[in-house]
């Protein structure tokens, strides 16, 4: 495991303990303080309204760690996602959610303007709001108590200066979902890295729910002078490399991508990948119902409005450590 892998996590690690130190020395605070906190022996039902399904390998991690919190904080917790990227889908689950009344409301917001009516419901009725994984710019406007995720630009801009210090100067990002802000903003940090570094790059936008029509439109855009492929998430990651063989291209176009799935660590292990961007979306599920239910117990809450579980960079020296966690489950 490399120093940088292995200083994020403990540091990430650290910050949780200090959370869960802090909630259970605030909780009896929170309790004798405030009339109007909730009586810590109830069992608060959270609701989860994602833009991924839980099937997906990504979004099954998310799970993963909602499930154990909800086990682990002895909450009722339910999950719901749109059968695709369907932000007027979204807004009727989390629509529907609200009619419910849950004690609290975890949602990703990969389009925050598309959402904002259903999170204005969700305020005026008084349920407290954290979002996870995308819209973290936005959060504190829609009314959420904090998010919890990654700055996307950021995390896209570090891949941007990796891929530059690996001798990348023409470069593609692969935006597999159009419409989400978070995809957006990370190829903009990409290309604002590349092109600082005396590099160029464009966006090259594709079918998600196609594997055909990503492998072709990567294909037809890996002309000769590109040397770099960014790709979003594992679907397009798989796309390109089943691409660059097919152009030629594969060990002389530099690939790297966000976000994991076994192949993906596979192929990062196996050199055909430069690194993978790790957002810990484990935590990012776990977290939020940790700090919902504290919130709904006691009224306590970090002052933050950030919580960053990212980014962390996954490379051939450090795979088989990530690996051995996939297996678990948490990453």
């Amino acid at each position: 495991m490399n120093r940088e892998f292995s200083v994020r996590r403990s540091a990430l690690w650290r910050v949780l303990g200090c959370l869960l130190a802090l909630f259970a020395a605030a909780c009896g605070r929170g309790e004798r303080a405030s009339a109007t906190t909730r009586d810590s022996r109830e069992r608060p039902r959270i609701a989860v309204v994602t833009h991924g399904q839980a099937s997906d390998p990504f979004w099954s991690v998310v799970k993963n760690g909602i499930d154990q919190a909800a086990k682990d904080m002895g909450v009722t917790v339910t999950y719901q996602a749109p059968q695709a990227f369907d932000m007027v889908a979204m807004s009727r689950l989390i629509d529907a959610e609200v009619a419910r009344k849950p004690d609290g409301l975890i949602i990703s917001m990969p389009d925050p303007a598309a959402l904002a009516r259903s999170l204005q419901a969700a305020r005026d009725a008084g349920i407290p709001i954290i979002t996870i994984n995308a819209g973290g710019e936005e959060a504190r406007k829609m009314g959420a108590l904090l998010h919890i995720g990654q700055s996307e630009y950021d995390a896209g801009k570090a891949g941007g200066e990796r891929l530059a210090r690996a001798g990348v100067r023409h470069a593609i990002c692969v935006n597999h979902e159009v419409g989400n802000v978070s995809q957006d903003e990370r190829c903009r940090g990409f290309l604002d890295a590349l092109t600082k570094a005396g590099g160029e790059g464009r966006v090259l936008s594709v079918n998600a729910a196609s594997p055909t029509d990503m492998q072709q439109k990567i294909l037809a855009a890996t002309r000769p002078e590109v040397d770099g492929v960014f790709t979003l998430g594992p679907a397009a990651a798989r796309a390109a490399l089943a691409a660059l063989p097919s152009a030629n291209r594969l060990g002389t176009t530099k690939l790297a991508t966000f976000d994991l799935s076994p192949e993906i660590l596979a192929a990062v292990r196996d050199g055909q990948i430069l690194f993978a961007i790790d957002q810990q979306q484990y935590l990012q599920g776990y977290l939020a119902i940790v700090l919902l239910t504290q919130y709904a117990q006691h009224g306590v809450l970090p002052a933050a409005e950030a919580i960053p579980t990212g980014p962390s960079f996954v490379t051939r020296e450090n795979a088989a450590a990530v690996i051995d966690a996939s297996k678990k489950g948490i990453r």
